[in-house]
């Protein structure tokens, strides 16, 4: 959770500006955003299915540009 000690001489907006980085860092917000609609188990195994397919497809067309020459 989120939790930032303010100095009274601070001022209210550097504050905000802080705790708003802090939980931007943290994830909150997109996590929130997941979970605003129930998605049912079968989807989200559908999506981790399709974006795994993804993430093997970018490294199978980057693996032919290592950078190394062979001789």
């Amino acid at each position: 959770m989120a939790h930032i000690v303010t100095d009274d001489s601070e001022p209210l907006e550097k504050a905000i500006k802080r705790f708003k980085r802090m939980v931007e860092k943290e994830g909150i917000i997109r996590e929130f955003k997941k979970r605003e609609y129930y998605e049912k188990p079968s989807t989200i195994l559908n999506r981790k299915k399709k974006s795994f397919q993804r993430k093997l497809s970018k490294k199978s067309r980057r693996g032919g540009r290592s950078g190394r020459t062979e001789y």
